[in-house]
């Protein structure tokens, strides 16, 4: 027990030291402060509804009436049952946020290493190069939490795969098993493809290598294991799973029945997000250098440049005060990539590129091609546009591809990469059976590389590059008369920085070659090599990410969970305790989310949105069409009036309320001849349709025909209906056909489709109760599966440890 304890120690005293430094970058947490993220500000407008509602109830609603005229929940936050591997994963980020993302960071990296049989001193080292990356930490500055949670997990998913190609068939199994079903409830698809993407790579690299050494069937035995485990981690997260397959085909990651776009030209046809809305974020091939040196290309599109800057000097001399001038500079555009916008450069680190550019001629074999081969493919995707023959390829032939967007973020790949093969450079730096002559060469070799590097782009620089960005033009026409002495200052504070970055990466890459060659000719120990690389990846990572990401982003935690205030049109809009929706196009619209964290929405910030009614949007609300609002419902337009106070009118609505009989409905042939028949369409008497099993018809309607809203709740809506006649009923509810069941007096009947996102049904004469209720069957299935896979895998723990415990016991026997 004694030597068993001994053997974990330094691993406790790891991931203790994990815990401090998480807690110690981000240090407002322990004053009980929150990190102010804009994504979170939207989600949390987003989803207040659903969480109200689960308060005031304690049932879930996996359906929400407060964004885009409502939509699943399903990405919003969604709680299911049985999904006891969310249980698993909070307890793992048992730290405040993010310092929480930042340990399993921390975490997943030091047990990949572990796996590939690194020393636990390099794998902390590794650790901390991993965890500090910068892109990693800007996320979270920015509220990608869900993208920080996958990208967390995917070091740990490696570990298991490793390990079972590695012969340790059980722990391996559990490990990629468990892991994998971490990575899949963080519920980030995006991530968990890019991972699957590394993995096929890895995974060419071992059958290779099985082939060489002829260990094919060891191979495929490890890949039928672990296909069980995937199918396992699957299973763990089934109703997710199932519930965003279901809902992707519906939203603007699926394929749209319309062939026309909102001003009548052709539309692209595509069975996912379009060409040009995926590579709009594209790597520029220039911008490479950005993972080497941080402000390469100027950093982010809003950098301080401070007081000893030519930007201060332009607001000076224009008469700008000392106070002014340094407001005006905090933002100060100094990117000049080709990036629409960019947080922070996505820097790796100087110390890190180095050290992996030495391994690149140390380390053999299937590691280093692996990591080699998905970094440069990871590279070569970021560029999107860029690189357009590869990129085409894959969104027209690689399935999925073409559902994610944001092409540059991609290089997480290279991100998870480049530190591994770093640390196997120090791990072959120690290694006493590699000559030290082999060792000094690859040192040369990288120094001159490297470093040669730094020294070109620092000694000519105006000779290679001229600093002017994509928007230098719009910069000169803002500014008038002051426009070209902007863009010139703008230019020589670029400039600066590159001088500033490059210069600081010459000597970290300086001082990282001098410790290797100080080791190698016997003047420091290991120790103290690692000890100094530990100092270098830290002060080079930490000093770049607190540049973006700081104790300036922390705030009270009310503020942070009650981002919005109420105004005076909200106020007003809130005593009228009706069924009805807002639009919200005052200058308060800019913060999108913020209109449906008060009130029942057209408007919200989600990356999925249900694809009709996106459509709708571009085609008919945001030209103001009035009878299109009025069948939403909408009773409220929060506008800023003449004195530019916000104000919420009923002037230009006039509802078609909760629900109304028409007297007449028309089928048409196409999803086209629908969404353009609402521009002229009288939709108080009219409908229109595509659905299949309707046809055109007239009704008579006359005035004492009612149908009434009686109950409201957001997956509950009951109606009370009284018509003479048989009627066609359309209600101001989004139509969304996978979990909406309706009950005429307690019978299920169908509903349709109509006026391109709304629902109809019929409603024969006479008084009725109409039930609309969510149910989806894809959440129940899921959850039976959920609960199966969870007792399945508890029982693989148990049996999986009996039998590790048997194999060591009899191990023990034979050598006694």
């Amino acid at each position: 027990m004694q030597f068993s304890f001994k053997k974990i120690l330094p691993h406790l005293l790891v991931l203790i030291g994990f815990v401090v430094v998480s807690l110690i970058y981000f240090s407002p947490v322990l004053q009980g402060k929150q990190i102010e993220q804009s994504d979170i500000m939207h989600y949390i407008g987003m989803s207040k509804q659903q969480k109200e509602f689960k308060a005031e109830t304690g049932e879930e609603t996996y359906w929400t009436d407060s964004a885009f005229g409502g939509m699943p929940t399903y990405q919003l936050g969604a709680a299911y049952p049985h999904n006891y591997i969310k249980k698993l994963d909070t307890a793992l980020r048992f730290l405040p946020r993010p310092a929480d993302y930042l340990f399993i960071y921390f975490l997943g990296f030091y047990v990949l290493l572990l796996a590939l049989k690194v020393d636990y001193r390099l794998s902390a080292l590794g650790a901390l190069a991993f965890g500090f990356s910068t892109y990693l930490i800007i996320i979270l500055g920015v509220g990608h939490n869900s993208k920080a949670h996958a990208i967390a997990y995917m070091p740990l998913v490696l570990s298991g795969i490793i390990l079972t190609f590695r012969k340790r068939y059980i722990f391996g199994f559990l490990l990629t098993t468990i892991a994998l079903g971490l990575e899949i409830q963080a519920n980030h698809f995006q991530m968990t493809y890019y991972l699957m993407l590394l993995v096929l790579v890895l995974g060419v690299a071992y059958l290779v290598d099985a082939y060489r050494k002829k260990m094919l069937p060891h191979f495929f035995k490890s890949v039928g294991i672990m296909s069980i485990g995937v199918i396992l981690a699957v299973g763990l997260n089934a109703t997710n799973i199932m519930a965003t397959q279901e809902y992707v085909k519906e939203s603007t990651r699926g394929k749209s029945d319309l062939t026309i776009n909102a001003d009548g030209s052709q539309k692209e046809i595509t069975s996912g997000l379009s060409k040009d809305y995926i590579t709009e974020y594209s790597y520029g091939l220039v911008e490479t250098f950005n993972l080497f040196i941080p402000r390469f290309l100027g950093g982010g599109s809003g950098e301080d440049v401070g007081k000893d800057s030519a930007s201060y000097e332009f607001y000076k001399t224009i008469g700008a005060s000392p106070v002014q001038a340094l407001e005006a500079v905090a933002e100060t555009p100094t990117y000049w990539g080709d990036q629409t916008i960019v947080e922070a450069p996505a820097y790796i680190g100087a110390v890190v590129i180095f050290l992996f550019v030495f391994a690149l001629f140390l380390v053999k074999g299937r590691l280093k091609w692996w990591l080699v081969g998905a970094s440069i493919l990871s590279l070569l995707l970021s560029y999107g546009k860029n690189f357009g023959f590869l990129t085409d390829f894959f969104i027209d032939y690689v399935p999925l591809y073409n559902k994610f967007r944001a092409v540059s973020s991609i290089q997480v790949i290279i991100e998870l990469c480049l530190p591994v093969l770093a640390i196997f450079g120090l791990v072959k730096l120690f290694n006493d059976f590699d000559k030290d002559e082999d060792k000094l060469k690859a040192l040369k070799y990288s120094t001159l590389i490297v470093g040669g590097l730094a020294l070109v782009f620092l000694l000519f620089k105006s000779t290679f590059f001229d600093f002017v960005g994509a928007r230098d033009g719009q910069f000169r026409q803002m500014y008038g008369e002051y426009g070209q002495a902007f863009v010139d200052a703008l230019k020589e504070d670029r400039k600066s920085f590159f001088t500033q970055d490059t210069l600081r990466t010459l000597i970290l890459v300086l001082l990282s070659a001098g410790s290797i060659f100080m080791f190698l000719k016997k003047k420091i120990s290991e120790n103290v090599v690692i000890g100094i690389f530990a100092i270098l990846i830290l002060f080079d990572l930490v000093g770049v990410n607190r540049r973006y990401v700081n104790n300036d982003n922390f705030v009270s935690a009310l503020q942070v969970n009650k981002p919005y205030q109420a105004n005076a049109a909200d106020l007003e809009v809130l005593k009228d305790k009706t069924h009805f929706r807002v639009l919200d196009v005052s200058q308060a619209s800019a913060m999108p989310a913020r209109a449906a964290y008060f009130h029942n929405s057209l408007s919200g910030y989600h990356a999925a949105k249900l694809k009709r009614f996106d459509e709708l949007y571009d085609f008919h609300i945001a030209k103001n069409n009035m009878e299109v609002l009025n069948m939403l419902n909408t009773k409220y337009i929060i506008v800023d009036d003449e004195a530019n106070q916000i104000q919420a009118t009923t002037t230009y609505t006039q509802p078609n309320g909760n629900a109304w009989f028409v007297s007449e409905l028309e089928k048409l042939n196409s999803a086209n001849a629908e969404i353009k028949a609402l521009d002229s369409l009288n939709t108080k008497v009219k409908a229109v349709t595509t659905a299949s099993d309707l046809s055109t018809q007239r009704f008579t309607v006359d005035s004492l025909a009612s149908i009434k809203l009686s109950k409201y709740e957001p997956n509950l809506l009951e109606f009370e209906t009284n018509n003479a006649h048989n009627g066609f009923a359309v209600f101001s509810e989004i139509y969304y056909g996978n979990g909406w069941q309706v009950t005429l007096d307690g019978k299920k009947v169908p509903h349709h489709r109509v006026n391109y996102v709304l629902r109809g049904m019929n409603v024969p004469a006479g008084t009725h109760k109409i039930v609309f209720k969510f149910e989806p069957e894809v959440i129940q299935t899921g959850s039976q599966i959920a609960l199966g896979s969870s007792i399945l895998l508890i029982l693989l723990i148990f049996g999986g440890t009996y039998m590790a415990f048997r194999r060591t016991s009899e191990t023990s026997k034979k050598l006694d």
